[in-house]
């Protein structure tokens, strides 16, 4: 396997080498971002996906921020009471303007939320405020949401990237031209193209040292790397594969921040199967696996160990917890006591379902091999993504693996993906794991204000999930972020999204 990897590394330095050419003398005034793909909406009402999100979350302020342990800030409120479980009381931050200099006040953010709420715009986020009844404006710097029952996930849902404030009177064209209040001000966009945007010199907050950032779209991954090798791109973040950032390392105009995520890579059991709904099954193969060599060969070492869907950021982490270390006697013995005995070396085959990226294909190879060391064959099924995530979604799967990107980053995921009223199509628990206990707990620590109580039930989920094993999760990303050396002052944060860009400065020619 070393080998395999060492062949495939020294071929992409060698593959990229031939290709340079002179480097383009880059704006001193202009940082520019390599982005996958477009943002699909950026309106902060609408968009859901990644790039949609965070760059709106440097154009639009949020109500609240997030801190480095995954809980809640201020924001644009820079304070908030909760005088009972169904009432929330937040300040606004006075001064505060829209890049078009209108004052953003209280009236802006019920226009906002209303906007969702009686369906003004329709997106998938209205369900998300589904528990919030109506907004209240008392003066221009008070906003009171009165709730229909108990939601303790509206302090999360009102934070970083899940929905920043637009002026009043905003429908549908926010895409075209979004207007915010936020560190940068929107310049220009074009599909597949780029996104331009400046800083927002009457900011409220901490300006940024950037003039101008453009995230210019590039969607395959070698023409990233050359783009950084040959100086006309400056950084790019979590977009290129670990060796072709081992081999821009070596560039001397290059250089690799590193620091732990939370995207979390997990495989998950179908729990209606005659072979995995015993639990001793699911068992035997947390411990079959061993995720060092893994760790090691595909990531280059860029990944930490997961024990649980929390990231162990989160102010709710329980890693106490069982660990599935690697032994295959225990995995042995699970089988031999769940009654599939060796027979000519094989106990019984399972199907894995995967997409055909490239990385998704060598873990799942690395893991047949694991598996059949105890007597469990793996079929592996590879599927241009939507098929496989369709299959995934309707449940016509053994075993699949897949990541949670943001939604593990708050204990409401385990309502999400484990509570047995959350089956597809109206959640994530794809795997149909169904236990009254943890549907109690779930829904007991979201009607709990007190976030000592909700940690202490949160923590019992995460045992409990932990020995019946409905899913394995294997291990949380690095961030990496791969930058010109004329880019200082960058500061990651474990959701890997561009808040860096609000502390970033280009060097002086």
């Amino acid at each position: 396997m070393g080998r395999r990897f060492s062949v495939a590394f020294a071929l992409l330095a060698v593959s990229i080498a031939p290709l340079l050419s002179c480097s383009n003398k880059p704006d001193p005034n202009t940082l520019v971002m390599l982005i996958e793909s477009s943002p699909t909406n950026l309106d902060p009402r609408i968009g859901v996906d990644a790039q949609s999100e965070r760059i709106d979350n440097l154009i639009f302020d949020d109500l609240l921020s997030r801190g480095d342990n995954l809980d809640v800030a201020p924001g644009l409120a820079e304070r908030w009471e909760i005088p009972n479980p169904q009432t929330y009381i937040f300040h606004l931050h006075h001064g505060v303007k829209f890049h078009d200099g209108r004052p953003l006040t209280s009236r802006d953010v019920k226009w906002t939320f209303d906007s969702l709420l009686q369906g003004k715009v329709r997106s998938t986020k209205s369900a998300v405020y589904r528990f919030v009844d109506h907004l209240e404006t008392p003066d221009d710097y008070t906003i009171v949401f009165h709730m229909k029952e108990p939601s303790a996930t509206l302090l999360w849902n009102l934070s970083d990237g899940a929905i920043g404030v637009v002026p009043y009177g905003s429908e549908t064209e926010v895409t075209a031209r979004p207007i915010g209040s936020g560190p940068f001000r929107f310049v220009s966009g074009e599909t597949d193209k780029e996104v331009v945007v400046e800083r927002n010199d009457d900011y409220w907050g901490d300006k940024p040292k950037l003039a101008r950032v453009r995230f210019a779209v590039v969607p395959d991954a070698t023409t990233r790397a050359l783009e950084l090798r040959k100086g006309s791109a400056d950084a790019a973040i979590n977009a290129l594969t670990p060796d072709t950032v081992l081999t821009l390392e070596r560039e001397p105009s290059l250089a690799v921040e590193r620091a732990p995520g939370t995207v979390l890579a997990y495989l998950g059991f179908n729990l209606r199967d005659p072979i995995l709904k015993d639990v001793r099954v699911r068992q035997a193969v947390g411990y079959a696996l061993d995720r060092g060599p893994m760790i090691e060969y595909l990531w280059r070492g860029a990944a930490q160990p997961a024990r649980s869907i929390l990231p162990p950021q989160s102010w709710a982490y329980n890693g106490d917890v069982l660990p599935y270390n690697h032994d295959p006697d225990k995995a042995r013995a699970l089988l031999d006591a769940a009654g599939y005995p060796l027979v000519n070396g094989v106990r019984f085959h399972i199907a894995m379902k995967t997409s055909t990226d490239e990385n998704t294909r060598l873990m799942v190879a690395v893991m047949q091999q694991q598996l059949r060391e105890v007597g469990i064959v793996l079929d592996i099924r590879s599927f241009e993504f939507a098929t496989f995530f369709a299959d995934v979604t309707h449940g016509a799967f053994q075993l699949y693996g897949l990541r949670w990107i943001g939604g593990n980053e708050d204990p409401d995921i385990f309502e999400y993906a484990f509570h047995s009223a959350k089956f597809p199509p109206n959640g994530a628990n794809r795997g149909f794991y169904s236990n009254q206990r943890v549907d109690t707990l779930i829904d007991q620590a979201r009607r709990e204000v007190d976030p000592h109580t909700r940690k202490l039930i949160y923590a019992e989920v995460q045992r409990i999930l932990a020995e019946e094993l409905p899913s394995i999760n294997l291990w949380y990303l690095d961030n990496v972020l791969v930058h010109n050396k004329r880019v200082h002052n960058l500061q990651l944060n474990p959701a890997g999204n561009y808040d860096f860009l609000r502390t970033a400065e280009l060097a002086k020619p």
